[in-house]
């Protein structure tokens, strides 16, 4: 990093969400986001894809959090080699049952990524025919974030906890606006 680069803040995790016209549009944040980690601009915790239909109907896709049913699936998988090399076949059953127990349970208590009750959120703020992609992210560099900004004129923020600087910077870069031109009341 050179010695103007502030280099990547470390601040609390912040939610990001943006809204896209189209799914295409969207994906290409994602993998811009996706860059943006790579470089080691931030730390992308969480990535969770929220579209709506024009009937109304939401889909979403979470790249982090684990599901019960592939959860159960390597629990018991995983518990069943334990328990056949312990127990043969009667072990191999026991540990299958026991571990897709443990693993769906555990898939529906932990949350390692965006929580579920912000994704409920973004569920009912996407609106139809639009695609929202929200972050959960930490120790990010805002000029990174900025300038990554500014490749996705047109695309709107459904919510940020960025701090007010920051959030006025991203959200003139969406606009088109040169950083330095005044706001419209």
């Amino acid at each position: 990093m050179s010695d103007t680069d502030p280099g990547p803040t470390e601040d609390p995790q912040v939610i990001v969400g943006l809204s896209f016209d189209d799914v295409y549009r969207a994906q290409e944040f994602l993998t811009a986001a996706t860059r943006l980690a790579a470089n080691e601009q931030m730390v992308l915790r969480d990535a969770v894809i929220v579209s709506k239909d024009e009937n109304g109907r939401t889909h979403v896709k979470e790249t982090t959090d684990p599901k019960p049913g592939s959860a159960a699936l390597s629990g018991g998988m995983w518990a069943g080699l334990v328990g056949l090399l312990i127990g043969g076949p009667i072990g191999w059953a026991a540990g299958t049952a026991i571990g897709a127990g443990a693993g769906a349970a555990a898939a529906k208590v932990i949350d390692i990524g965006l929580p579920d009750q912000w994704v409920d959120w973004f569920k009912e703020a996407v609106q139809p025919g639009t695609v929202t992609v929200a972050l959960l992210v930490d120790r990010f560099n805002p000029d990174a974030l900025v300038a990554e900004a500014e490749r996705f004129t047109g695309a709107r923020i459904v919510y940020a906890n960025l701090d007010p600087g920051t959030l006025a910077r991203v959200e003139s870069a969406l606009s088109g606006l040169p950083q330095d031109a005044p706001q419209q009341p």
